[in-house]
């Protein structure tokens, strides 16, 4: 297959144009070329989306011809609606199928869990709304969603992943967990042991990404995997780093009242969400995804490999608590003078 990646260079982008290299594909990858190389195999065009772009490079209109090139199928993964819109209209003509990569941050119920694809999505983004505020991801994607629609309708797949992880994550989100094992000897755990958690390995997308493209499927998917729950993702992530820390369970309440932050960044236990009114955000049925060929691998070898990817460049983002924070954190629910490695 003919693919164009609008991308290639960064995280999931740059996965999706790996795995289809490595399947044999024809692949170009269009990025400004600053924040990474595309894979080797992979053929690279300089495209700057933010700044009114040529895409002749891309359509063939460059070398005069009439009918411009043909691609199998576009993947888009942005969360710009203006650049989403200007891809359709340059590329919409030369292309088979138009592969969107949205988010489960679309939905508008994030409090019941099991939710499916069929379920109400937030009102998109209207042209009045910043495009880099993050504050309005799930709408933006919304209004992205229906650009595509709008041009391809039953040609389009749109797949909605949750929580994205796997060496490369630029967030460090879950590469909190697999750090904070190996290097500490006990190690808040937040919530219950039963409060769900859901996530991919970012190499697992990538894989039912360009295999979904291959067969040619349509529609929207929830694309992430099965649920478990926070007890056996941080023993799996204890065990994929080859640690044995203790697990000190910390009530929500008490992380609220002690100014821990949700989900990620500065001061934030990552991966914890408030509940009840964030119990649908990572409990997602994904029924479906899993009939159409969605296979996860084991969650020990994507912490195995997060901290190796980690450790080989330490200059990667690590969201969440400093060592100093959660020792101070275990200090104030002990009372104790706990000695950490």
């Amino acid at each position: 297959m003919r693919m164009l990646v609008l991308g290639g260079t960064v995280f999931l982008s740059h996965a999706l144009a790996t795995e289809a290299v490595s399947r044999g594909h024809d692949v170009t990858c269009t990025a400004r070329g600053e924040s990474g190389g595309v894979p080797e195999g992979a053929r690279f065009v300089r495209l700057d989306r933010s700044a009114d772009p040529d895409w002749s490079a891309l359509t063939g209109q460059s070398t005069g011809q009439s009918t411009g090139q043909s691609w199998d199928v576009v993947i888009d993964v942005s969360r710009y609606p203006s650049w989403v819109r200007a891809a359709v209209e340059a590329l919409g003509d030369h292309t088979a199928a138009w592969l969107f990569v949205s988010t489960c941050s679309v939905y508008a119920d994030i409090a019941t869990p099991g939710g499916r694809t069929d379920a109400a999505v937030l009102p998109a983004a209207g042209d009045d709304v910043d495009e880099t505020d993050i504050e309005h991801y799930g709408e933006l994607k919304v209004a992205c969603e229906q650009i595509v629609a709008q041009r391809f309708g039953d040609a389009a797949l749109v797949a909605r992943p949750g929580l994205i992880v796997g060496p490369g994550d630029p967030s460090g989100r879950f590469t909190y967990w697999p750090h904070r094992m190996a290097e500490s000897a006990a190690v808040v755990a937040p919530g219950d042991p039963d409060d769900a958690v859901q996530m991919i390995d970012v190499r697992d997308l990538a894989r039912w990404l360009v295999e979904a493209a291959e067969r040619g499927l349509r529609g929207t998917f929830d694309a992430t995997g099965p649920p478990t729950t926070r007890r056996q993702m941080l023993a799996a992530v204890a065990a994929g780093v080859e640690a044995d820390p203790d697990l000190i369970w910390v009530p929500q309440e008490f992380l609220l009242e002690h100014d821990v932050e949700p989900w990620m960044g500065d001061r934030s236990l990552p991966l914890w969400v408030p509940l009840p009114e964030y119990a649908g955000h990572m409990t997602r049925d994904v029924t479906a995804t899993v009939d159409a060929g969605l296979v996860v691998r084991p969650l020990e070898e994507t912490a195995r490999d997060t901290l190796a990817w980690l450790r080989a460049n330490p200059d990667a983002t690590v969201t969440g608590l400093t060592a100093e924070e959660h020792r101070e954190l275990l200090h104030r629910w002990y009372r104790v003078d706990l000695k950490l490695t």
